[in-house]
C-alpha cells in the first residue's frame, strides 16, 4: 500500500501548485498544459522502456483516462465555483470509493472483508469531518453543483475500476503492464477530452507573458506531481489493490495537504482539521495492515 500513500502526498504538491496555477491563468488552461507536460515525461519512459500505446488493454486504459482525467476533471472544475473546494473535494474523493466498490463487486466480483470495509469506512469518516462545509452553502447554484460534484466522484470511480480491468486483462494474457506506462495511455485520453473542452470553453482571453512568467515553474511542477509521477503511483497500487482499499487512501490527500499548504500558502488548519486528519490517517494505517 506505499505506492497508495506516496500517491496521496504526490497528489497534495500537485494541489497546492494546481492552486497557484489556477489563479494565475484560469482553471481550464492550467489543466491542460499541465497534462500535456505530463504526457510529454510519461512517452518518455513508455516508449522507452514501456509498452508505449501497444498492449491488449491500451483502449482500456485510454478510455479510463477520457473518464477519469477528461469527464472528472471537467466536472470537478464545474462543481468548484458552485459549491466551494471543500465539499467539491469531499463528494469527489468521499463518494468515489464506494461506487468504486460497488462497481468493482458487480463487474470483477472483488469482495472485501469486513475489517477492510471497516478502516476504509473510517478514513471517509475523518475525511468527512475534516472537510465537511462549517455552514449551509448560499449559492443559487448549489443543486446544480452537487450534481457535478456526485459526476466528478462517478467518473474517478469508474476510471479506476477500468484500470483495474486493464490490469486484469494484461495480466491474463501474459502482459506485464507497469504503472508507468498505464499512466501514459490514460493522460492521453485526458488530453484528448480537456483539449476538446477548453477549445469549447476557449474565450480569446489568454494569459499574457507575464503571467506564464511567474506561473510556468508551477504548471511543470504540477504535471510532473500529479498526472505524472502521481497518477503512475495511484495505477501502481490499483495494479496490486483493488479500489474499494486504493481510493480510501488516496482519499487522505486534503488532509495531508494540510503541511504543504501551511508552508507555501501561510493557510492554518482548523482543530476540525486536524481532528479528521487523525481519524483518516488512523483509518488509512490500518486499513493497509489489514491487506
Amino acid at each position: 500500500m506505499w505506492a497508495a500513500f506516496l500517491t496521496t502526498v504526490l497528489f497534495s504538491v500537485s494541489a497546492v501548485c494546481g492552486q497557484r496555477t489556477a489563479r494565475m491563468l484560469g482553471g481550464n488552461t492550467a489543466n491542460f498544459w499541465r497534462l500535456c507536460f505530463a504526457a510529454a515525461l510519461l512517452a518518455i519512459y513508455a516508449h522507452a522502456f514501456g509498452a508505449g500505446v501497444g498492449g491488449s488493454a491500451f483502449w482500456i486504459f485510454f478510455i479510463s483516462g477520457c473518464i477519469g482525467f477528461g469527464l472528472g476533471d471537467a466536472a470537478l472544475f464545474q462543481a468548484l465555483p458552485r459549491i466551494g473546494s471543500r465539499l467539491s473535494v469531499l463528494m469527489t474523493l468521499c463518494l468515489s470509493s464506494p461506487i468504486a466498490a460497488l462497481a468493482e463487486w458487480l463487474w470483477l466480483g472483488t469482495t472485501l472483508t469486513g475489517a477492510e470495509i471497516a478502516c476504509g469506512l473510517l478514513v471517509l469518516t475523518g475525511v468527512a469531518i475534516a472537510l465537511a462545509p462549517a455552514g449551509r452553502g448560499e449559492s443559487d447554484h448549489a443543486i446544480t453543483g452537487m450534481m457535478f460534484g456526485f459526476a466528478a466522484a462517478l467518473c474517478q470511480a469508474i476510471g479506476a475500476v477500468l484500470s483495474r480491468k486493464g490490469f486484469a486483462l494484461g495480466t491474463a494474457v501474459g502482459e506485464n503492464i507497469d504503472g508507468i506506462t498505464a499512466a501514459y495511455q490514460r493522460i492521453l485520453g485526458g488530453v484528448l477530452v480537456t483539449a476538446a473542452f477548453l477549445a469549447v470553453t476557449w474565450r480569446g482571453d489568454h494569459p499574457v507573458k507575464d503571467r506564464w512568467r511567474q506561473a510556468w515553474p508551477w504548471v511543470l511542477l504540477n504535471g510532473l506531481s500529479g498526472p505524472a509521477l502521481g497518477v503512475s503511483c495511484y495505477q501502481w497500487a490499483l495494479k496490486n489493490a483493488p479500489t474499494g482499499i486504493v481510493l480510501p487512501i488516496v482519499a487522505i490527500t486534503p488532509i495531508v495537504i494540510i503541511p504543504f499548504s501551511r508552508y507555501i500558502e501561510g493557510e492554518r488548519p482548523s482543530a476540525r482539521s486536524l481532528a479528521g486528519g487523525i481519524v483518516a490517517v488512523v483509518g488509512a494505517v490500518l486499513l493497509a495492515l489489514c491487506v
